[in-house]
């Protein structure tokens, strides 16, 4: 609503003066260690991005795959974001309006991983089989994948891809941010008009990239609904991020803003979305399985061998049982404290989904843990929380001229 008047926080609200005021740039103790907790993740971070470099560069598929894999997770947490504000303006949804800048945070992942992704298309698509020649190109599909998998419409659509997304984000998060101090209604609208469109484009562009640049790793395997099978997955690990960062703001600056309601709902989406994850990833696996169909059955092969086996099942544990039994019931997902350990057991299940889609191809013998696995996820964590921490001190933490504000302050489901 315009015009809404800002708020004081009490003082245990950690030292913020205002509800909506930045959360760094002010003298406290509580900024004071985001700030500090951000530039530990971005050194991590960093750290972990160098090594893999190096690795790339001395042609290590282990470090290749680390860094295909800490990139798609990086920009998948932004776009997370990004898909969670473009939800609530499209749905017209007031509940999230109140903690909404913690997802528009989590967007300013894309650039980044949007960079660290284009960089190695670009410049190191060595990993990728059909990049050293056509003789991965068979079956009936062979002419198309000659065309749809050559180098330079390859890299062309990739740079659309993450063009498009960057755009989207910078042009709906900055209405979001110009309101709070114009405190104009129309970019609202304008909002939802974008957030529209984007949700067409990205239903498109991200399961076109999730074909490019996961599927491509092994080009006779194909699954039609595995462009759907990776938004599952991101989506579910996007609400856990968020989880995590409404978690972290409800216990300082935005205590009496973020309420049990406001958290029960993240929980209902959670376990929503970790249960439409199991429901895709069974309606792959089971059609693969039963039409036992040899181009299609080679991926699951790969992944129930050995060690493999064990990752595959834990990849389920993860990803569906944990969050299914932790927050079936009604009071689990109002409890902050249980919340936030099954979000991290979501994360952790991300890591490995991606784990288990990248790195088979690359060590069929057995799954490694090693230097470039604990590089890639340096570079994933740590990047992705140095932007999000950094993003936060960008604008209020609260839009405080949001039309739909005083509804989610009194929210109640």
């Amino acid at each position: 609503m315009a015009g809404h008047p800002v708020r004081p926080l009490a003082a245990d609200a950690g030292g913020v003066g205002y509800v909506g005021e930045p959360a760094v740039g002010y003298a406290t103790p509580q900024a004071e260690r985001a700030a500090s907790a951000g530039r530990l993740f971005g050194l991590a971070g960093v750290a972990g991005a160098v090594v893999l470099a190096a690795g790339v560069v001395a042609g290590v598929d282990r470090a290749w795959a680390g860094w295909l894999l800490a990139s798609v997770g990086v920009l998948s947490t932004g776009l997370a974001g990004l898909l969670f504000v473009a939800i609530l303006y499209a749905s017209g949804a007031s509940w999230g309006v109140a903690f909404r800048r913690a997802p528009e945070a989590l967007s300013a992942a894309i650039p980044i991983g949007g960079a660290a992704l284009l960089a190695l298309v670009v410049f190191a698509p060595h990993g990728y089989p059909w990049a050293h020649g056509h003789e991965f190109h068979g079956g009936d599909l062979a002419n198309f994948k000659r065309v749809w998998l050559s180098w330079p419409f390859f890299a062309a659509r990739a740079v659309v891809y993450v063009v498009v997304w960057m755009a989207f984000a910078r042009a709906i998060i900055g209405h979001s941010h110009r309101q709070d101090q114009d405190a104009d209604a129309a970019r609202s609208i304008r909002n939802i008009r974008l957030s529209i469109a984007f949700l067409v484009a990205f239903a498109v562009t991200f399961s076109l990239a999730s074909f490019d640049w996961i599927m491509s790793i092994e080009p006779e395997w194909y699954s039609t609904i595995f462009g759907i099978y990776n938004f599952a997955g991101l989506f579910s690990g996007g609400l856990a991020s968020i989880v995590l960062l409404v978690v972290w703001l409800q216990r300082g600056p935005l205590k009496h803003v973020v309420t049990e309601q406001h958290l029960h709902d993240l929980g209902k989406l959670l376990f929503a979305f970790c249960t439409f994850w199991m429901y895709i990833w069974f309606s792959q696996y089971m059609l693969i399985w039963y039409a036992n169909i040899p181009e299609e059955t080679t991926y699951y092969i790969a992944r129930t061998r050995g060690a493999y086996e064990v990752l595959f099942s834990v990849n389920m544990v993860l990803n569906w049982v944990v969050p299914f039994f932790a927050l079936l019931r009604r009071g689990p997902k109002k409890r902050s404290e249980l919340v936030v350990k099954v979000a991290v057991v979501v994360l952790l299940g991300r890591w490995l989904d991606l784990y288990m889609m990248i790195v088979p191809p690359f060590s069929p013998s057995g799954p490694p843990f090693g230097l470039w696995e604990i590089a890639a996820i340096l570079a994933m964590v740590g990047v992705a929380v140095w932007v999000a921490l950094r993003a936060l001190g960008r604008a209020r933490l609260v839009p405080v001229n949001d039309p739909r504000l005083d509804e989610s302050l009194h929210y109640h489901a």
